[in-house]
């Protein structure tokens, strides 16, 4: 993937629901619990070159990670200001990048396909070894994407249509479930064991695991795996595991990444400082401020802004209970990567269940500085065609299971707008196409927030999505 610039809007910080963090801090005070780990506090040998200006896209940015989570809260929305409940520890010195490097090999992706007990050799094609049923579409398939970090998807499936059929508007049973799932989910203990052996073929059996999800009798399997002797944040492994304790989807990446430049990295405390401060500033809603008004002339809606909050709204103040040292996901000259961050635990009240807020640990003067965004261009139609050009992404989000992925882009009130996706093993490829509601007919330019839901065939899992450019689309 080719480097970007960072035309997109700015991002907000990171939330995701995280019982795995919890067992890594305490209440009270942050916790640092990977110093010696981090390869920071070895200086840099006498002479050797400064390593270039860290250039975060901001579909990343230095103010988050890859996005919000589903179902939780978020205080960028609503002005929000981090507030510590104890002492902040300082971290190392400095710590590391760490990048996918090289390609997947047959064997690799042989004993992860014998983990998860697919039997048969693996065949590239196009980029992406796959090992798929080859008569009705029953049994079991897994694709891993040949480069590295070889993001791989697992599905289980017992007949009905696979592929892009069930992108074409006809009916697809979602991974695992093409039957009715007799009896409850397994347990805790079970899940765990059912997911070992398949932890341990991609070199993740060190993992934090939380067994907590359910889908309905399925319970899943998260997996942040530890990568430098830190925990990591964005790149786990999802297991999904039914009733009889067999598999029946998953998703994650088969190669770890390698240390790459190493950073001069801040403390908990200032690191909290800097996301109080972007928390504060340009976007959609800062501290004390409001979404815009609709456009005038437009109808209020799901997909038009609306005023959310009053101006001298008083900020909301959440609670920081700890802080662990790690590496988040995020995308660095367009290509994802594990950067050094501070892992935030946050409260929302008390009694809550905590969240992780992720702010980048790097130094901002080895910060790239964010290229200044080109502006939206209003909205153009053709109504020779009686399509307009395809939409550029701004954002997405998808839900608890995964398969529902909803884009968000700018379009205009004069027209109508679809969205489908191509699946592949390391990606989803969204397009978005526009239709003048009438095209013989004057239409004022205005730009209005749109947003389009597509249902995958798989669950997301690790995999990027990218808009029909091919450029990664920031998730919210």
């Amino acid at each position: 993937m080719s480097g970007t610039e960072n035309r997109r809007m700015r991002h907000r910080p990171m939330l995701v629901a995280s019982v795995a963090a919890s067992v890594l801090l305490v209440g009270g005070g942050g916790v640092y619990l990977a110093a010696t780990a981090a390869d920071g506090d070895a200086t840099r040998p006498a002479g050797a070159a400064a390593p270039p200006p860290l250039k975060l896209d901001d579909k990343s940015g230095s103010d988050g990670g890859p996005g919000i989570a589903p179902g939780e809260p978020d205080p960028n929305g609503s002005g929000a200001v981090y507030k510590a409940k104890g002492p902040l520890p300082q971290g190392p010195s400095s710590a590391a990048v760490h990048r996918p490097e090289g390609r997947v090999t047959p064997a690799e992706v042989t004993r992860l396909a014998q983990a998860l007990g697919i039997a048969g050799a693996p065949r590239l094609e196009g980029g992406v070894w796959k090992i798929a049923p080859e008569k009705d579409g029953s049994g079991l398939r897994l694709d891993v994407a040949a480069e590295a970090p070889g993001s791989w998807t697992f599905s289980r499936y017992d007949g009905g249509p696979v592929g892009d059929t069930c992108l074409k508007g006809k009916a697809c049973p979602p991974p695992g479930e093409t039957k009715p799932p007799s009896g409850g989910p397994v347990s805790e203990a079970a899940a765990r064991a059912a997911a070992t052996p398949v932890l341990k073929a991609i070199g993740q059996e060190d993992a934090k695991l939380d067994t907590s999800q359910l889908m309905g009798a399925v319970r899943v399997v998260n997996a942040d795996p530890v990568v430098g002797g830190l925990p990591t944040y964005g790149w786990s492994t999802g297991i999904h595991v039914g009733p009889g304790g067999e598999l029946v989807s998953g998703s994650g990446q088969l190669k770890d990444p390698v240390k790459s430049d190493s950073y001069p990295v801040v403390g908990a405390e200032k690191a909290l400082e800097e996301l109080n401060k972007a928390s504060s500033g340009p976007g959609s809603i800062g501290i004390g401020g409001c979404a815009t008004d609709p456009p005038a002339g437009t109808e209020g809606g799901a997909d038009t802004p609306a005023t959310t909050c009053k101006p001298d709204a008083k900020p909301k103040e959440l609670a920081v209970t700890g802080a662990v040292f790690g590496l988040a996901s995020q995308f660095v000259d367009g290509e994802r990567a594990l950067v050094p961050s501070w892992l935030f635990r946050v409260e929302a009240e008390a009694g809550a269940k905590p969240y992780t807020v992720v702010r980048t640990a790097v130094a901002p003067e080895h910060l790239a500085p964010p290229a200044k965004p080109s502006p939206t261009p209003p909205p153009t139609q053709d109504p020779g065609e009686g399509t307009a050009p395809e939409r550029q992404l701004t954002s997405y989000r998808v839900d608890g299971s995964g398969t529902k992925l909803s884009v968000t882009f700018w379009g205009g009130v004069c027209s109508e707008y679809t969205a489908t996706a191509k699946e592949r093993a390391d990606k989803v490829a969204v397009q978005v196409t526009e239709r003048p509601i009438d095209p013989g007919r004057a239409c004022i330019a205005i730009a209005v927030e749109v947003t389009r839901t597509v249902t995958l065939e798989q669950p997301l899992g690790g995999r990027t999505v990218v808009d029909a450019s091919g450029e990664p689309v920031p998730r919210q």
